[in-house]
C-alpha cells in the first residue's frame, strides 16, 4: 500500500472535517469557534495541493475531493454567517427588512455566497485556464473576508468599520459584490507556490509580507482589507501584463 499518495487526500479531509465543525458553530452562532475552523480548514486547503505537487500523486480524485471540502468550509460556512448576521441584524443599528406576513426572508440572501460558491467551484474542475491563475475570487478568500466580518464588532473599538459591519445595505452589498467577483472574468493571482524563488513568486511574497504588515498594525479589520488588496494588485498585475 502506497501511503504517500494518500497524505493529499488525508489534509483535504482534514479541510472536510473542520468545514463540518465549523458549520454546527455557525448555525449555533458561535462565530469565534466557527472562524477559527475555517482558518485551519484553509491551511488544510492550502497545503494539500502542495503536498500532492510534491510527491507527484496529482490525480482527478484529489481535485475533487479539494472541491467538494471547499463547498463546506468555504461555501456553506460564510453562506451561514452571513444569513446570521442579516438576521435581523446581529448588531443592528442600521437594518432594513424584506418581509412577508410578519416574517423577514432578508437573511437568505446571504446564501447567496454558498450558490455562487458551488458554481465557482463546479466550473473551476471544468476550466483548464485555471491551473496556475484564478479566474475569479477563490472560494478560501472570499471565506476569509465573511468571517471576518462578526470579529470586527467583537475586538475593534473602530467605530467607522464597526458601523458597516451592523449596517444592512453594507452586508447585502457585499454579499453581492463577492458573489459576482467568485464568478468574474478577471485573472487573479493564486497564491499556491509550485517553488519557493523570489523572481517567479514576487507578487505573492509582496503581497504576503504587506497582509502580515497589515494584520499587525490593524488585527482582525486587516482580513477584509487583506482580500480587497489581493483583487486590487491582481488587476494591477494584469493591466501591467497586458501593457508588456
Amino acid at each position: 500500500m502506497n501511503i504517500k499518495k494518500h497524505i493529499p487526500n488525508l489534509l483535504t479531509l482534514g479541510n472536510l472535517f473542520c468545514g463540518t465543525v465549523a458549520t454546527i458553530f455557525a448555525v449555533q452562532s458561535d462565530f469565534e469557534a466557527a472562524a477559527i475552523l475555517v482558518v485551519i480548514g484553509i491551511v488544510f486547503d492550502f497545503f494539500d495541493g502542495f503536498a500532492a505537487r510534491m510527491l507527484n500523486v496529482t490525480g482527478e480524485l484529489g481535485k475533487q475531493l479539494d472541491s467538494l471540502a471547499d463547498m463546506v468550509t468555504s461555501g456553506v460556512v460564510p453562506g451561514i454567517f452571513m444569513f446570521q448576521l442579516l438576521k435581523g441584524n446581529y448588531y443592528a443599528v442600521d437594518s432594513f427588512t424584506f418581509s412577508i406576513k410578519g416574517y423577514t426572508y432578508l437573511p437568505y440572501l446571504g446564501l447567496l455566497l454558498t450558490i455562487a460558491a458551488c458554481y465557482r467551484l463546479a466550473n473551476f474542475n471544468i476550466d483548464e485556464r485555471q491551473s496556475d491563475s484564478f479566474i475569479g475570487m477563490p472560494t478560501p478568500a472570499m471565506s476569509l473576508f465573511v468571517i471576518a466580518l462578526p470579529a470586527i464588532p467583537m475586538y475593534s473599538d473602530n467605530q467607522f468599520f464597526i458601523d458597516l459591519i451592523t449596517n444592512d445595505y453594507f452586508l447585502v452589498t457585499v454579499t453581492v459584490v463577492l458573489s459576482v467577483l467568485m464568478n468574474a472574468e478577471v485573472p487573479l493571482f493564486s497564491l499556491k507556490f509550485k517553488s519557493f524563488g523570489i523572481k517567479e513568486n514576487l507578487l505573492k511574497y509582496v503581497f504576503l509580507l504587506v497582509s502580515l504588515g497589515c494584520i499587525i498594525w490593524l488585527h482582525v479589520i486587516a482580513i477584509p482589507l487583506v482580500i480587497l488588496l489581493y483583487v486590487i494588485l491582481s488587476i494591477g498585475n494584469n493591466l501591467i501584463a497586458k501593457k508588456a
